[in-house]
């Protein structure tokens, strides 16, 4: 099991402290949501701010999604940057194949993501080409969402595919995760959790990871075996 604050919900006046505290709060990866203000409504930051919270959270798994609708020219960049796995949409259709090659010629992880209007079929073709499938459960954009109730039979969906065919790929969850939902995400079949706010706003961070971790635990205790 996995748990990867997001770091959209830092406060970015003090990006590598923030960074530091997710370090160490005993979360083993860092979630980066890339925006370009066209594949979503919205603009976050870029290769250069990656790059330079990597030296602060060095043990840190960096878990990079591109919200964006050109990838194929930021790859390299963040890469370059630090991201030991790259996530791209299954919405850019026809570009999917090669994206997923290309992350995986650099040497680095490779993830699909799949947005709540999109059906989970989808990513089909795909399965055998991945690590990881990122089930959004909000529309990506903006950070402190209200969780899409209405995607938890995606998650059981791609976690049956993942048994029936042995596949490893993760399965990770994103979008208005907190110790509600995360209950709710663990008993579907995920094993990753991306959490923003309901990590970054705690002061003691260390005991709000604990906490998702133990509730994800409790909910599904089959995840306590996965590697990470």
């Amino acid at each position: 099991m996995i748990i990867a604050p997001s770091l959209l919900a830092a406060d970015f006046t003090r990006l590598g402290k923030e960074a530091e505290r997710a370090a160490k709060s005993g979360a083993e990866w860092l979630h980066l949501d890339i925006m370009d203000g066209q594949f979503v409504p919205n603009i976050s930051y870029g290769p250069a701010v990656v790059a330079a919270v990597r030296p602060h959270a060095k043990k840190l798994f960096f878990d990079v999604h591109l919200m964006c609708g050109k990838p194929e020219i930021l790859l390299e960049p963040f890469v370059a940057a630090g991201a030991d796995q790259i996530i791209v949409h299954v919405e850019l259709a026809d570009k999917v194949p090669q994206l997923l090659w290309k992350i995986k010629s650099l040497g680095k992880k490779v993830g699909l993501a799949v947005n709540p209007p999109t059906a989970i079929t989808a990513a089909l073709p795909h399965l055998d080409k991945i690590d990881l499938l990122l089930v959004m459960t909000v529309n990506p954009g903006f950070g402190g969402q209200s969780f899409i109730h209405e995607c938890l039979p995606k998650i059981q969906q791609a976690d049956a595919w993942r048994r029936d065919r042995k596949l490893n790929y993760r399965l990770e969850v994103d979008g208005g995760i907190n110790n509600q939902t995360v209950a709710d995400c663990a008993h579907a079949g995920a094993d990753t959790f991306v959490a923003g706010t309901a990590l970054f706003s705690k002061h003691n961070m260390t005991a709000a990871v604990a906490k998702m971790r133990k509730i994800a635990h409790a909910h599904d205790p089959a995840l306590a075996d996965l590697k990470v």
